[in-house]
């Protein structure tokens, strides 16, 4: 039986982000045309799917962005995110996120091995090709033409001439430009920072900041839903091909990635009908088409990249954090990892609340209140201040890792592991040897001699992946907020946050 169902091309993109990336204050840069530069590129790293399959993780580059990947209440969510992490789970990976700052090349980072994958929307281009490899595509996507309505309709290539489009140099639609210059049309190219979103850029144009934009058209439609005053009267380049890009030395990779994709989006050849797959369907409704599943997430306070906002409980978090001189955001790491942000969360051990604090191990003496969120995060704080203190000694990254596998586990069973990573010669200091003596504790041959016996030992090396790569990202998202912060020249937007 076919696991396709029948689907037009996507009409539209999540605003969950894009209704906040109302940047009108941004400086502009010169109109100009702009010459392509000679890229150099690292050769590829030698990381093939074998390799992520022991290491356990591929690492997806993406933007944070309202079709690619961003934070709702703490939680990942997003298009690409979801799909990747489909693609992850039939393989037993886990997905890592690397966002991109300010001035990265993803193509740069994929090559020297800190990503795996490029995944946003990405559109394969010829000045792509050399550099990568490109998976069978999942979407196909239509370049138009974004204006004011206060303009007179441009419906022709010939009425470009004078007209200044503002684009990102490294994006496909800096290429459309160029090839329609290089055919003679007078275009000005007017090159944004490569941290502007599509999105923020369209408003822009709606503001009278800027003359004009392009934008793939599932991404357009859904922004003209909440910016008014734009059109989009002309196609520029038809059915463009999204697909996924890899090094191109990662031939396995690139075969699992087709025959995943294969069977959740093809081209029937007799009337180039596109069919998806019923989840390809799922995601298309969730973050494109259904307008109730939009509004669940624009009814609720929103994570948003240019403040910074992670969590419902972030403020409360801050200030809790800052009296302990912890990091807010590693505490919002283990928040996410043990709870997911629910304050009512109970364990089947027993934890209970947001840092899923064990009441035997509280100082609260009525332990109904451990429910009560600054309560609780207060004691998870003191617990995990408690363990950051043990390992002072340390860098931060065996610091951190240690103080986590602590909470973890508790303080026996990671005595066990640097008591056998001694033994086995290693510096018991480094976090690298307490995973493995702790994957080694899982076997009769290594706990029958250690005191506090067998334990699980994957669930805390697993424990402590996780919370570090959702550390890093929040720390990026932070980071890209103090950035976007310093560059305004006027008085600070201001963040909406819907309750």
């Amino acid at each position: 039986m076919s696991i396709y169902k029948e689907n037009t091309i996507a009409t539209g993109i999540a605003v969950v982000i894009g209704m906040f990336l109302l940047m009108s204050v941004w400086l502009i840069t010169d109109s100009q045309i702009v010459e392509p530069e000679t890229i150099s590129y690292p050769e590829p790293v030698d990381l093939d799917f074998q390799e992520l399959k022991e290491r356990g993780t591929i690492r997806m580059i993406t933007r944070y962005s309202s079709n690619s990947y961003f934070l709702h209440r703490g939680m990942d969510r997003g298009f690409e995110y979801e799909l990747v992490s489909e693609f992850a789970d039939e393989h037993g990976l886990n997905v890592d996120v690397v966002l991109l700052r300010f001035d990265d090349d993803p193509i740069e980072l994929l090559n020297r091995g800190e990503g795996d994958l490029i995944a946003g929307n990405y559109a394969i281009t010829s000045d792509r090709i050399p550099y990568v490899t490109f998976s069978r595509p999942y979407n196909l996507v239509n370049q138009v033409l974004v204006l004011a309505d206060s303009r007179e309709p441009i419906t022709d290539i010939s009425q470009l001439e004078g007209v200044t489009i503002s684009v990102r140099q490294k994006s496909s639609y800096y290429t459309t430009l160029r090839k329609l210059q290089e055919e003679g049309h007078q275009i000005t190219i007017d090159v944004v920072d490569e941290d502007w979103n599509t999105e923020a850029i369209i408003w822009d144009v709606a503001e009278g900041n800027r003359e004009a934009t392009i934008a793939d058209d599932n991404l357009y439609q859904v922004a003209a839903n909440y910016i008014d005053g734009v059109q989009a009267p002309l196609i520029l380049s038809e059915s463009d091909t999204v697909a996924w890009a890899i090094r191109n030395n990662a031939s396995e990779l690139k075969a699992k990635m087709d025959d995943f994709l294969a069977g959740h989006f093809r081209i029937r050849e007799s009337d180039n009908r596109i069919l998806r797959s019923a989840y390809l369907n799922i995601l298309q409704r969730r973050y494109f088409d259904d307008d109730r599943q939009i509004s669940r997430y624009l009814d609720r306070e929103f994570d948003m990249i240019y403040s910074g906002y992670i969590s419902p409980y972030d403020d409360m978090v801050k200030s809790i954090a800052e009296d302990a001189d912890v990091d807010w955001k590693l505490v919002l790491a283990v928040m996410s990892q043990e709870s997911e942000f629910n304050p009512n969360a109970r364990s089947w051990a027993g934890a209970v609340g947001l840092m899923q604090i064990i009441p035997r191990f509280s100082q609260v003496e009525n332990k109904a209140l451990l429910y009560d969120p600054e309560i609780n995060i207060r004691e998870g704080v003191r617990y995990l201040n408690k363990h950051l203190n043990r390992y002072a000694h340390l860098d931060s990254i065996n610091q951190y890792s240690l103080a986590l596998a602590t909470y973890n586990v508790g303080m026996g069973h990671i005595a066990d592991a640097r008591h056998l990573a001694a033994q086995l010669g290693n510096d018991p200091d480094e976090w690298e040897h307490i995973a493995d003596a702790l994957l080694k504790l899982m076997h009769q041959k290594y706990y029958q001699h250690a005191r506090y016996g067998f334990k699980r030992g994957i669930e805390t090396v697993n424990y402590v992946q996780d919370i570090m790569d959702r550390y890093r990202r929040y720390n990026a998202i932070a980071d890209l907020a103090a950035h976007f912060e310093e560059r305004q020249p006027g008085p600070a937007f201001e963040i909406i946050r819907l309750e």
